[in-house]
C-alpha cells in the first residue's frame, strides 16, 4: 500500500511507514494512492461474511502484502475481540448503529486497538521505544490508553483539556499509570491538538523520543473504522439497504472519512450527513465555501468541541479523487438546547442516548424521507456522559462494570499550561 502526503504529493510512503510516522512533512496527512474498489459481483459475497472475516478482507485490500495474511488475521482478531456493532431500531425508518460495546464503551476502541496491534508488529524485532503522543476531547484518550496499556516498548502521553471532558471519561484513562501518562492542559482541545502538531513538526524531538500519534490522523485507525460501515450494511434488511442515509456525529471527522472510504470501495450508501454541535466550522464552510474556524465553545457534546477538524482535508481529497460533488454531502449543526430536547424526545420514544448521538439523530430525522432509511451513529455509551444524561432525562444510569472500578480510582494526571516549550521539556 502506497500513500502520499496531502501537503506534499512527492512524499510517498508504504503503509507501515505511514503508521510509524503518523504525519508527513509540514504536518501533512497520508492518503492512499490507490483506492480499492469491490466489483459489484463480489460485494454480496463480502457482505455475507462474518464481521472478522470481512474486516480482514477489507483491510487486506488496502494493506496488500505488507503484512502477511496470517499476521493480519491475528491482529484483527486481537483488535476486535469484543462485541461487534449492533443496530437498534428507534423509529419506523431510523435506527442507531451502536459502536460502543468495546472495552472503553466508545467507537474509538476499533481504531485504537487495531493501531496498537500494528505498532506491536513494527516493534516486535527491535528494542526501540515508541512514544505515542495524542490529544483527546474525551473518548480517544480512553481507547488509546487501554489499547496500548502495558504493551512492550510503547509509552503513551495523552493531552486533554482540563475540566472539559466528563469525569467518567477522565477516570477511564487517567487512572491507569504504568506506561500511560496523562496531562490536563489548561485550555481547549484545539490547543491540545496544536501542541501535538508542534511536537510532530520538531524533527529533533521526533527522532529523540520516537514520536507517533494515535489520533484519527493515523491511517491505521482510519482504515479500521471502515470495517464497521460494512458491518452496518450487512446487519440491515435488503429493503433498508436500498436508500441508506448515515448521520455521523463529527468532531475530528475521522468517522465520516472512514464511512466515505467505505462508499468509495463500492458500499452502496446513498448519502452521509456531517452532524456537528455549534462548533460548526465544516457546516459553515459547506454553506459559504469559506473556511473560518471560530474559537472553540464548550458544549454538552464535548467530544465534538473541535473547530479545526484534522481529517477534513482527507474528506475534500476523497471527493476530488472520486469526482463527487461536495454539495451532495448533508450537513448541519445543533445547539445545546436542541440537543437537550432531542435527548428527551429519544427517551419518550424509548431509546436512552447521549448528546453526540442525539446531534446525529436530530439532523437525520429532519432530512430523511419516508422512502429512505436512516442510521445515526451511537459513538459512546450513555453512562460515559452520566451527569448530563441524568440531569436532562431525570433518571439514574447504572454504571457498567467497565466504568465502576476506574470511577473510584485517583486521577494520576499532570497539569500544564498550553505551552509547547514546557511540553517539549516534559517529553525529553
Amino acid at each position: 500500500m502506497k500513500l502520499y502526503n496531502l501537503k506534499n504529493y512527492c512524499e510517498q510512503v508504504d503503509f507501515l511507514k505511514a503508521v510509524k510516522m503518523g504525519l508527513g512533512k509540514k504536518q501533512g496527512l497520508f492518503f492512499p494512492i490507490d483506492l480499492p474498489i469491490i466489483p459489484k459481483n463480489q460485494l454480496e459475497e463480502i457482505i455475507e461474511m462474518d464481521f472478522l472475516t470481512r474486516s480482514i478482507k477489507i483491510l487486506s485490500m488496502f494493506i496488500g502484502n505488507e503484512i502477511k495474511i496470517n499476521d493480519l488475521t491475528k491482529y484483527v482478531h486481537n483488535a476486535f475481540s469484543f462485541s461487534k456493532p449492533r443496530i437498534i431500531p428507534v423509529t419506523k425508518n431510523i435506527s442507531c448503529l451502536e459502536l460502543f460495546h468495546g472495552p472503553t464503551l466508545a467507537f474509538k476502541d476499533f481504531g485504537a486497538r487495531f493501531m496498537a496491534q500494528i505498532i506491536s508488529h513494527l516493534n516486535k524485532n527491535n528494542d526501540i521505544t515508541t512514544t505515542i503522543l495524542t490529544a483527546t476531547s474525551g473518548d480517544t484518550g480512553a481507547a488509546v490508553a487501554h489499547a496500548f496499556y502495558k504493551i512492550k516498548n510503547v509509552k503513551v502521553i495523552i493531552l486533554y483539556p482540563k475540566g472539559k471532558i466528563s469525569k467518567l471519561q477522565e477516570s477511564l484513562f487517567c487512572t491507569l499509570g504504568e506506561n500511560i501518562t496523562t496531562i490536563a492542559i489548561n485550555g481547549s482541545f484545539d490547543e491540545c491538538q496544536e501542541l501535538v502538531k508542534k511536537a510532530f513538526n520538531d524533527e529533533k524531538l521526533k527522532k529523540k523520543t520516537g514520536l507517533n500519534s494515535a489520533n484519527s490522523i493515523n491511517i491505521s485507525r482510519l482504515l479500521a473504522q471502515v470495517c464497521y460501515f460494512f458491518e452496518a450494511y450487512a446487519l440491515l434488511s435488503k429493503e433498508n439497504r436500498k436508500k441508506l442515509i448515515i448521520s455521523v456525529p463529527c468532531g475530528n471527522f475521522g468517522n465520516l472519512t472512514a464511512g466515505l472510504l467505505a462508499k468509495s470501495m463500492g458500499l452502496p450508501i446513498q448519502s452521509f450527513i456531517a452532524a456537528t454541535n455549534i462548533n460548526n466550522t465544516v457546516p459553515r464552510f459547506l454553506k459559504s465555501r469559506k473556511w473560518k474556524p471560530y474559537n472553540c465553545i464548550s458544549t454538552i457534546s464535548n467530544a465534538m468541541d473541535i473547530s479545526r477538524p484534522n481529517n477534513w482535508p482527507r474528506v475534500e481529497e476523497l471527493f476530488s479523487r472520486k469526482k463527487w460533488n461536495l454539495n451532495t454531502l448533508g450537513f448541519g449543526s445543533v445547539s445545546d438546547q436542541i440537543t437537550t430536547e432531542t435527548l428527551l424526545k429519544l427517551k419518550n420514544i424509548g431509546y436512552i442516548s447521549e448528546p453526540h448521538a442525539a446531534v446525529a439523530f436530530q439532523l437525520l430525522e429532519k432530512k430523511v424521507k419516508e422512502d429512505e432509511f436512516g442510521l445515526f451513529l451511537g459513538t459512546a455509551h450513555p453512562s460515559k456522559f452520566k451527569d448530563v444524561v441524568e440531569n436532562v432525562l431525570d433518571i439514574k444510569i447504572k454504571l457498567p462494570k467497565k466504568l465502576k472500578k476506574p470511577s473510584k480510582l485517583p486521577i494520576l494526571s499532570h497539569y500544564m499550561k498550553p505551552n509547547f516549550e514546557k511540553l517539549k521539556t516534559f517529553l525529553k
